[in-house]
């Protein structure tokens, strides 16, 4: 199937759940000092090694087996683990890899290199960098990892005041405030600084508009008369189901933009020609109820 444009469905980008950094920066207020190991932890990294993406900490290496190079240091490129997280669970502006199966694991590398996922962000750029071996090893290791739960679903009418700090990450403003969600989710670290020394024992909080997860369930469960019942390929635990992959649990935004993608053509190849059938219907409110519900699942 080839390109579909958006047109042909109506639905407009959210651009709230791409977030770039924003070019003008708040004042900050955190302590710039070299941090503090988190607890539990017997690791010692200054911020300048904890942002070197080629080399990613690891402050806890018993939540893991061993690291492949490509996870644990990259070789052409950004190591994996830098963005994903050695446990695989990654932040807002990132996937959720922990239990992929490896064959899906590898088609989504094989359609970033051919150009049928023209995903946000580096993916294409690094999956053409990266040999047969590594994905396979990276593959292998994702797939070996426990899903855990890591985002945890708030629905509400208001939500903080954010900015989209270096690295894609959105945080708290400084100077603090509110405002009203509106349709949207806002997606947050539980811990900002646990978030930016990349500890992979702090999560996320995802903010969805009131009513969201009741209208997701609803679409996920029956498909409303939008859309066709997640559990036929995902299981019906929604942990997923032969090569179809696990959404429960996973980044909302994340879901968002995965769907849209699917709407807009974005994402086209042979993993990708069901889901274009099955999104075609959808609003971005319903793209939202979707997301609020499958990330408040249990991984």
């Amino acid at each position: 199937m080839g390109f579909i444009p958006a047109i042909a469905y109506g639905a407009e980008r959210p651009d709230w759940a791409f977030p770039v950094t924003d070019k003008t920066q708040p004042p900050s207020l955190a302590n710039e000092s070299d941090p503090k190991p988190p607890p539990g932890s017997t690791k010692s990294y200054t911020r300048k090694q904890i942002d070197d993406l080629s080399n990613p900490p690891d402050w806890y290496p018993n939540m893991h087996p061993p690291m492949p190079p490509v996870v644990a240091h990259g070789t052409k490129t950004f190591a994996c683990g830098s963005c994903h997280l050695p446990t695989g669970a990654g932040h807002d502006e990132s996937a959720y890899l922990a239990a992929l199966p490896v064959p899906y694991f590898v088609q989504q590398m094989v359609d970033f290199k051919s150009g049928a996922r023209k995903g946000f962000g580096v993916m294409p750029a690094i999956a053409e960098a990266l040999s047969d071996e590594e994905v396979q090893s990276a593959a292998a290791y994702f797939a070996s990892l426990k899903a855990r739960p890591w985002v945890r679903v708030v629905e509400t009418d208001t939500v903080p005041k954010t900015y989209v700090a270096p690295g894609n990450i959105r945080l708290k403003l400084p100077s603090g405030g509110t405002e009203p969600i509106g349709s949207r989710i806002v997606e947050l670290p539980e811990d900002e600084e646990a978030a930016l020394i990349r500890n992979p024992q702090s999560g996320f909080v995802a903010y969805v508009p009131t009513g969201s997860i009741a209208k997701g369930k609803a679409l996920v469960s029956t498909g409303d008369g939008k859309t066709t019942q997640c559990a036929i390929c995902h299981g019906e635990t929604l942990k997923g189901l032969g090569d179809a992959p696990p959404i429960a649990g996973h980044h909302a935004n994340y879901i968002v933009r995965q769907l849209y993608f699917f709407q807009d053509g974005s994402r086209s190849g042979p993993s990708a020609t069901l889901m274009q059938g099955v999104v075609q219907n959808l609003s971005v409110d319903d793209m939202i109820a979707i997301a609020a519900f499958l990330a408040s699942r249990e991984p």
